[in-house]
Order: structure tokens, then sequence, then C-alpha cells
């Protein structure tokens, strides 16, 4: 382990994070990026140790954290990445899971954990000038200004071919009386009751913006509560849509397709999402089943070498489905587990399990249940009983003093 990442183990154990596992994995350093012409990175927030060690201390380090005993994962060019269950929120490997990047429109992820539950799919809305408002050359469905579309239509331009000015609109109509600003608050807030403390979003779309991060592992975070949705599966699944006519504008209808070709291309796709700027690089978020197991994996700042992002993610999801099922390196904490401390807070997380399912909750297919109301007065009405029992046998003991 290095010795930064032996550093943040130190802090989270003294801060109350679980330790547990350490032994049981294998790290080293990341492979190496080509280097490329690019922006300068921006400066990322001051790490905290406790932060990094979220989800189990093995995740703090700055390299290759992987099972001990299992063939190595393949090499791939990217900064960061991470494999996980999505059923179990077992993390399986990962390298720099916890090491800050910039997400390009990976971020519209965010976008649709945060505002899914918020937007009803039937509604009709039209579209602003200030949707249209996006930089020259990025992204872009083609939505008309003035059109109007259901919104279930420019969550498939947003998810299928990553239309910037969708995350726009849908960023403006979640925001409430704030609009676009109200939005990518509400993504902020979402991020935080995910878990994901790492993640700070400043652009709805993902186009790049000054202080705007995530990690690896908060992506898989933000994939697992977008998975969870039967809409958002349904929309991330579909391959190919139209975009009806616009007749008092005289636009014609058109068809836009999926482009992440996982789904394509590899058996058991269920989707993801792809995403590139010249300051990001190329980063991927791709989800597969197979044989009932469900995995997803992130990269973040990744280069295209022999292989494209997809193509990336696709042969890491082929180490996870080697891995045994037990296999694991730490786990994704599920949502409201941690507390909320605002951006750039010291306060550490609570005592983190390094792996395994989530604490307290049931594995019920493709979703975790909280036990029921009977569980919870079953355990109240045992305690009450145990106090009794105490009681009496105090008194009893009392009586036979001489």
């Amino acid at each position: 382990m290095s010795t930064a990442g032996a550093k943040a183990v130190a802090s989270a154990a003294a801060n109350g994070v679980s330790t547990a596992g350490i032994g049981a994995v294998v790290t080293g350093p990341c492979p190496p990026v080509p280097a490329v012409s690019r922006p300068p990175r921006p400066a990322p927030p001051r790490a905290d140790p406790a932060q990094r060690a979220v989800g189990g201390a093995a995740l703090a380090t700055p390299g290759l954290v992987a099972p001990a005993g299992v063939a190595a994962p393949p090499a791939v060019p990217a900064t960061s990445w991470l494999v996980a269950d999505l059923d179990t929120g077992a993390v399986l490997g990962g390298c720099g899971p916890h090491e800050y990047a910039t997400p390009a429109s990976v971020q519209k992820l965010l976008l649709a954990a945060a505002m899914l539950p918020k937007l009803d799919p039937r509604q009709v809305v039209t579209v602003t000038a200030g949707d249209l408002d996006i930089e020259p050359g990025s992204s872009a469905v083609g939505l008309a200004e003035g059109g109007r579309y259901r919104v279930e239509t420019i969550w498939l331009g947003l998810l299928l071919e990553s239309g910037n000015e969708a995350a726009n609109a849908l960023a403006r109509l979640g925001g409430g009386a704030d609009g676009l600003p109200g939005g990518v608050r509400a993504m902020n807030e979402e991020a935080r009751r995910l878990g994901a403390l790492q993640t700070h979003a400043v652009t709805p779309s993902g186009l790049d913006g000054p202080g705007q991060f995530t990690s690896a592992y908060d992506l898989a975070l933000i994939a697992r509560a977008c998975f969870a949705d039967p809409a958002f599966r349904r929309y991330d699944a579909t391959r190919e849509a139209e975009i009806p006519a616009q007749p008092a504008l005289r636009e014609k209808a058109f068809q836009i397709q999926n482009d992440n070709q996982l789904l394509y291309r590899y058996p058991g796709a269920l989707g993801g999402k792809t995403g590139y700027t010249d300051l990001a690089r190329h980063t991927y978020v791709g989800a597969a089943e197979r044989n009932g197991r469900r995995l997803v994996v992130t990269l973040l700042g990744a280069e295209v070498v022999d292989k494209r992002g997809w193509q990336q993610g696709a042969a890491l999801l082929d180490w996870g489905f080697a891995l045994p099922r037990d296999a694991s390196v730490g786990r994704l904490v599920r949502p409201g587990e941690l507390a909320s401390p605002a951006p750039g807070s010291s306060v550490a997380p609570p005592a983190l399990a390094a792996a395994g399912g989530p604490a307290g909750l049931e594995p019920v297919g493709h979703r975790w249940l909280r036990p029921g109301p009977l569980a919870g007065l079953s355990l109240a009405a045992l305690v009450v009983g145990v106090a009794a029992l105490v009681l009496v046998l105090r008194r009893r003991a009392v009586r036979r003093q001489p």
C-alpha cells in the first residue's frame, strides 16, 4: 500500500471507520495513462482522509485495489475506475476509487437520480431559449426553441444522445422557482444524500465548470441509485426513439439512437452513460447482468489507445463477472447512511463495514428493503421484556440479602 493510502487508512481508523478486510486485498500502482494535450487540470478540494475511506479503508489508496488470490484486472488507460455489484453493493476492485476527477457527461446520471422522482414523464413542457444556451459544438439532441415535448421525450434525448439542452431543460423544470440553479442545487443535495461526498455539480450536463468534481466511487453510488429506478432502466436501455414533429415551428420528426455501444455489443448489457470533454477526457459508466448478477463499472480520465471507453468498461465487467460472488474490497454505502456535511467539511462519516451488503437491509431481487414495522415492534418488545426480567431478578436479589 502506498504511503498516502496508509495515512488515509490510519486516519480512517482513528475516526471510527472500519479497516477490516485490509489483509484480503492486494494493492499496487495504477497503469500509466498516456500524456495528452489538455487544458490545465483544476485543483481539487483538499482530500479528507475519512471521506477517502468511505466504503472501507482499503479504498483509500490512490492506486490499485483488488481481492487477493484472483486474476489481476485488465490494465486500462484510465486515471481511476471501480467495479461494484449493483445488488449487494460489494466493491470488487478499483484504481484510485476516491481520486478526484472531472465527470463530463456521466454527470447526467446525477441529474437523473435527482430529477426522475420529481418530474411527471407525461407532462408536456416548452423548451426555452435558455435551455438551448449550451457550449457551441457540444452534444445536443436537437430540441427546438418553443417546441413542446413530453418530459419522457426529453429524458430519452438526455440518455440516448447526451443532449446538453435536454439537461438544461430537466434541471430547470426540477429546480422549482429557482429554475436551472435550483436544479443544480438539487443535484448536489442528492449527491450528499447518496453518500457521494466527493461530488460537486456546477452544470447539469457535465460541461466543465469551476469546482466540478466526482470520483469513480461516487459515480458507482449514483449509478446504483439510477438503476434502482424502473423508469431510468427503461430509458437508458432504449436503443432508438423518435423526437416528435413540431408543426407550429415547421420542425419534422427525427430519430435518435443510443450512443452507448455496450448495449449493442455486450451480452447482458443494461445501459450506462458515455462522456467526453477535453478536460475530463473519456468517462464512462456501464452496467450488465450475467447469471443473475448485476455489475456496474465506472471510469474517469480514460484515453483511447486500442479500446474505446465502453470497451475498457466491458473488459473490467468481464473481470468482475469472473470473480467469486463473495469477492470484495469494500462496499457502496446506502442512501442516507452518511451524515451530510457541507462540501469541504472535515466531519468524518460514521463507522463503515469494509464489505458485504448494506447493513440493516434485506436483498429482495434487485432492491434492498428495510425490515418492516413488525420487526421494529418485535425488537422493542424484546428490549422491554429483557428490562422487566432484569428488574425482577434485582428485586429478588435484594430480598435474599442478609
